[in-house]
């Protein structure tokens, strides 16, 4: 965080962050616009909460979008926000599908 936004949220100004830990939870988001890029995506995020990472899944080949990407977010609080926020919302013309992302480890 800048100081001007430390400063600025001691005097209660700015945005304010969460009081819990820091955490890193990784949100699915399918069915994105083949035109939506990084920034963009991050940007739809960010409306929510603190994004560490947005990104866009593209073919290695071509560089197009493979219409899905996730999202990086450091706090759960705000990653649930933005998943409930977002899930089945349109933006780009295109209906989000938003959940957290599986790692792929089996839970027994």
């Amino acid at each position: 965080m800048s100081l001007i936004n430390t400063l600025l949220s001691l005097v209660g100004l700015g945005k304010k962050t969460p009081a819990g830990p820091q955490e890193r939870i990784e949100i699915y988001v399918g069915n994105l616009s083949y035109d939506m890029n990084d920034e963009q995506l991050e940007k739809t995020f960010a409306k929510y909460g603190t994004v560490r990472r947005a990104r866009v899944i593209t073919n290695r080949f071509n560089h197009k979008s493979k219409g899905f990407g996730f999202v990086e977010m450091a706090y759960r609080a705000e990653a649930e926000k933005a998943i409930k926020a977002l899930h089945d919302k349109s933006v780009m013309g295109r209906r989000l599908r938003v959940n957290e992302a599986r790692n792929g480890k089996a839970k027994h």
